[in-house]
Parts: C-alpha cells; sequence; structure tokens
C-alpha cells in the first residue's frame, strides 16, 4: 500500500507542479506576436503532451525513489525538475526566449543524464525519460528558433 500511495503522490505531484506553472504562465499577446519557425505545433498541443509527460515523470521518480543507492539520480532529477519549473516563467513571464534558451539546453543535459545514469539501475525510470528528453530536444530547437526569428 505504501508504493501505490508514494507513487500516486509523486505522479499527482508532477501533474500538479507542471499544471500550475503552465496556468500561472499562460502564453499571451506577447507569444502571439513572436515570429515562429514553420514546425510550431498549434498551441492546443502542448497541454495534452505535458500532460502525459508529467505522469511518466512522476513513475520515473517513484520507481527511482525506491531504488537503492538513488541519491546521485535523485539529485539530478531535482536539478531537471527545477529547471523545468522555471522554464516558463523565464520565456512566458519574463518575455525572455533567450534565458528561456539558457534555462532549456541545460535542464535536456540533465535529463539526457537522469537517462544514462539510469539506465542499468532502473530501465524502466531510463526508458520513462525518454519520450521526455525528445521533446525537451524539439522545445529546445523550437526555443532557439524563437530567439533567432525575433
Amino acid at each position: 500500500m505504501r508504493k501505490i500511495l508514494t507513487f500516486a503522490f509523486f505522479i499527482f505531484a508532477c501533474v500538479a507542479i507542471g499544471a500550475l506553472s503552465s496556468y500561472a504562465n499562460t502564453p499571451g499577446e506577447w507569444y502571439q506576436s513572436l515570429q515562429k519557425p514553420f514546425f510550431n505545433p498549434p498551441d492546443w498541443i502542448f497541454a495534452p503532451v505535458w500532460a502525459g509527460l508529467y505522469v511518466m515523470i512522476g513513475v520515473a521518480l517513484s520507481t527511482t525513489w525506491f531504488d537503492e543507492n538513488n541519491t546521485a539520480r535523485l539529485v539530478v532529477f531535482a536539478i531537471q525538475g527545477f529547471l523545468n519549473v522555471i522554464w516558463s516563467p523565464a520565456f512566458f513571464g519574463l518575455q525572455s526566449p533567450l534565458l528561456g534558451l539558457v534555462i532549456i539546453v541545460p535542464m535536456l543535459a540533465f535529463i539526457l543524464l537522469f537517462i544514462i545514469m539510469s539506465w542499468r539501475p532502473n530501465r524502466q525510470a531510463a526508458l520513462l525519460f525518454v519520450p521526455y528528453a525528445l521533446w525537451v530536444a524539439f522545445a529546445t530547437a523550437l526555443n532557439l528558433s524563437i530567439v533567432i526569428l525575433n
């Protein structure tokens, strides 16, 4: 029962933090006025993609939490999580694509580091982070393109 509650807590926490960050930093007229690259997806796609990713992130955290010798991976997880949380306020709140880029590049690096560090001890957590890494890599290219175009 303890494991189930831990899983539920971490999944809920990840989804709630992501939803709160999204709600507090909704793109407005400023974002709409920016030039965007041809590969910019429609705005409606971001919420469902992030919701699914936050569920997977919560499951990865839960499985890592119960691993032995998990301290270094939990630190890497916390760093990428912190960078994830501050990206939206930097990009949308401060209206700074450049600051967003400065945050998202190390965020992607820490996501990849988590995958590498988790590959042997917890393949499930590593694999759960692969879609997240792919999406953040795409978001990094999008962020860079917005910096260049504007």
